[in-house]
């Protein structure tokens, strides 16, 4: 699959002007409008030669290039750029909380799907005022928007692929109107390490705030990042005023984060906010209910602890209080005397626990825990650096030594030839 995404690349970047393309496109009629499955590319009049071999889908309708998710195959590398789409359910849930909550303009970070339904509307219903930027890792997507509506961008690093011009763009519609109305969204690889999304995230909510006045300087952007919830210690830690909403993030493309009978019946996805969650209604007919002493929306089994004061539920169902843990657990957990801590009934004590192996967690690994810190993961890093600067630096010694060794053994050979053959 990434051997084909880099052959489509390098094909996509011969294309100049590609909403010219487009624009020829949708002018074409719908007997001719085509699309390359192999290539992930819309075709003209004069591409279909090349294509002639390759699997395409004819007739495109102008609805269809409206959502070219669904004209695209989704990436599926879990670390760098899967995507997982939201379901039209999740997506419009989405929708309709930004526009009750009053925001106007949205950021989408790798929620390609938000963008095209805010798009859908916003040509539909006169009413619909809403913007929309897309930023994303997939290039792709830039036959179907214009460079005002699309960025190809790598949220990892905060690297826009199109240089300053692409940034100036985001930078323009994060400031815009003083940066009022704007909420950011995203929707992050579940494999990405958190401090480095963190860190973009960071970026981005500085740029915003450079045209804030002083007042409001402390201020945050507001943000909905989407993640699953055992990732919860690790995103507090890097923003500490972010709460998780129970809502269950669905997916359309995704083996278990999804409903029905393939799919779990609880998704562990959910939304981090530093917007108030008293602010936030939960859809009633979709099983959350309002907790009046947490002052929140939480799931229908997310029953409210009186020793721990809060609704402690993190996947959806009924959790129980431990009085020897101090805490609620797993319905599924008993306490164990041996490990002293609350695990599954058939957890063997003689094996290393399941989870973190640094703080005894279950609910995160190692790489995750927010108790190994960043210098020690910088200090590994260094390590494998030096390892591959030693190992290539003896390679090549080793290298030098071969070549050496074979040119003395030439020398040795035409010296020998010299002798038998002195008037050769």
């Amino acid at each position: 699959m990434l051997a084909q995404l880099a052959e489509i690349e390098k094909t996509a970047i011969s294309f100049s002007g590609k909403m010219k393309r487009y624009w020829k496109f949708i002018e074409l009629p719908l007997s001719q409008r085509k699309f390359c499955q192999r290539c992930q590319q819309l075709l003209l009049p004069d591409d279909w030669e090349k294509h002639c071999d390759h699997q395409v889908l004819c007739d495109i309708s102008i609805a269809q290039l409206k959502r070219p998710s669904q004209l695209l195959y989704p990436l599926e590398n879990k670390k760098t750029n899967a995507q997982y789409l939201f379901t039209d359910r999740s997506c419009q849930f989405l929708l309709d909380l930004i526009s009750t909550l009053g925001f106007r303009k949205v950021l989408c970070v790798g929620t390609p799907r938000l963008h095209e339904l805010i798009r859908l509307k916003a040509s539909g219903d006169k009413e619909s005022d809403i913007k929309s930027l897309l930023l994303d890792i997939d290039f792709r997507y830039s036959q179907f928007y214009t460079e005002e509506t699309f960025c190809h961008y790598n949220m990892f690093n905060h690297h826009f692929f199109d240089g300053k011009a692409a940034l100036e763009i985001c930078r323009k519609f994060l400031q815009e109107d003083k940066g009022v109305g704007l909420i950011l969204v995203t929707d992050p690889p579940f494999g990405g390490l958190v401090e480095s999304l963190a860190v973009t995230f960071r970026k981005l909510m500085d740029m915003w705030r450079e045209e804030q006045s002083p007042d409001n300087n402390s201020k945050e952007l507001p943000l909905f990042w989407i993640f699953p919830y055992f990732f919860e210690s690790r995103i507090l830690q890097f923003f500490p005023s972010f709460s998780m909403l129970d809502y269950q993030v669905d997916y359309d493309n995704h083996a278990l984060y999804k409903h029905g009978k393939t799919g779990r019946k609880q998704s562990p996805v959910r939304i981090f906010t530093n917007i108030p969650p008293n602010k936030i209604i939960l859809p009633a007919e979709e099983g959350y209910r309002f907790c009046a002493m947490c002052q929140r929306y939480v799931s229908l089994e997310n029953q409210h602890c009186d020793i721990c004061n809060s609704c402690t539920s993190k996947d959806g169902r009924r959790w129980k209080h431990c009085l020897l843990c101090k805490k609620c657990v797993k319905p599924s957990w008993i306490h164990c005397s041996i490990c002293n801590y609350c695990a599954l009934p058939n957890h063997s004590c003689a094996d290393v626990k399941d989870g973190c192996f640094k703080c005894g967690e279950a609910d995160h690994k190692r790489t995750t825990c927010p108790n190994f810190s960043t210098s020690k993961r910088a200090n590994k890093a260094v390590r494998k650096q030096k390892q591959k600067k030693s190992n290539k630096m003896k390679m090549e010694t080793t290298k030098g030594q071969s070549m050496n060794h074979a040119t003395a053994t030439r020398k040795k050979k035409k010296k020998r030839r010299g002798h038998q053959y002195p008037y050769s």
